[in-house]
């Protein structure tokens, strides 16, 4: 038989049979899924009933100290303190990042040492050290360098416990950030700023209209992160005596010895106020990844396609 001629009648209607027949898929059985589902079920059970039914917690004096005054004073203190330190920690990292990459040695070394100093000593050591500040200088003046003082002030009077906090949270965190911002204008592609400058634009308007906005989406997330780590981290303020969450709870379990029950309810505001900027944190990632590939699967419902059952291909 050549190649031009059609095969018989018989062999298509087999083959018309044979492609014709349906093909029955076997699901994957995913046993160990189950198996660690049930385990973890089982063990989130033994946990949470031993929670509830344990008396020595006093479920009822947390209750009664949920929205105790002293409680929300100290609730509000700490997020003042969150808030305000991490303004000054952002705006201190971008501006310490724009200084770490610029050509000048000397700009880029002062403020390598910044973050190396900051980085480089505990937070709880810079917090005693900004409030015992005045044991080193007990006036803090403006003047001319070896020369005459315009005017200065008594540092026991001018840092206060509220401003000590304000300066171990706010400028270590810049040292933090300082870090997060430079990884963030390092991943954008410097052919934009060679475009940019080709434009005859100038170093300060490219980073602010073409760099940051490019920026943040690497920025964003570990930002999050580091409000979410703020928000904790203010618990340190323990250690010089300023009024926040974790001291209006030790103040009333001092008084009334009801430790355990304190704690809980420090540790309840705690992981509501986490929660929300968790919320919030996530709402800022979506709204700064528009447009990328990612956003395109999640709206186009392509996930679904990739990672569903059976894994099934994307057509």
């Amino acid at each position: 038989m050549s190649s031009s001629e059609a095969p018989p009648p018989e062999a298509q209607i087999d083959a018309a049979s044979v492609d014709a027949t349906p093909i029955k898929a076997v699901p994957v059985r995913h046993y160990g899924r189950w198996v660690a589902g049930v385990i973890i079920l089982f063990l989130a059970f033994i946990v949470v009933r031993s929670v509830v039914t344990n008396s020595a917690l006093q479920w009822p004096v947390v209750g009664d100290f949920l929205f105790d005054d002293r409680i929300l004073r100290g609730l509000q203190n700490t997020l003042i303190l969150t808030v305000i330190s991490m303004l000054i920690g952002i705006v201190g990292g971008i501006l310490l990042a724009v200084m770490r990459l610029s050509p000048n040695p000397l700009t880029s070394g002062a403020a390598a040492i910044y973050i190396w100093l900051f980085r480089g000593t505990p937070l709880i050591t810079q917090l005693i050290i900004w409030n015992f500040l005045g044991l080193a200088y007990s006036r803090i003046g403006l003047g001319i360098p070896f020369g005459p003082t315009f005017v200065s002030w008594d540092t026991n009077l001018l840092i206060t416990q509220f401003t000590a906090s304000l300066l171990g949270l706010g400028l270590n965190e810049a040292a933090y950030m300082a870090e997060i911002v430079r990884g963030g204008i390092q991943s954008v592609d410097s052919g934009q700023l060679e475009a940019a400058s080709a434009l005859g634009m100038s170093r300060t308007r490219t980073l602010r209209r073409i760099i940051l906005p490019q920026a943040m989406r690497v920025i964003i997330p570990p930002t999050g992160n580091e409000t979410i780590s703020m928000l904790k981290t203010t618990s340190l303020v323990v250690a010089i005596g300023y009024f926040e969450l974790m001291v209006a709870a030790q103040t009333i379990y001092s008084q009334n010895l009801k430790t355990v029950p304190l704690l809980i309810v420090a540790a309840l505001w705690y992981l509501f106020m986490t929660s929300v900027l968790t919320v919030i944190q996530i709402q800022i990632e979506k709204r700064f990844s528009r447009g990328t590939s990612r956003d395109v699967v999640q709206r186009t419902g392509w996930r679904s396609k990739v990672f569903g059952r059976g894994g099934g291909n994307v057509t």
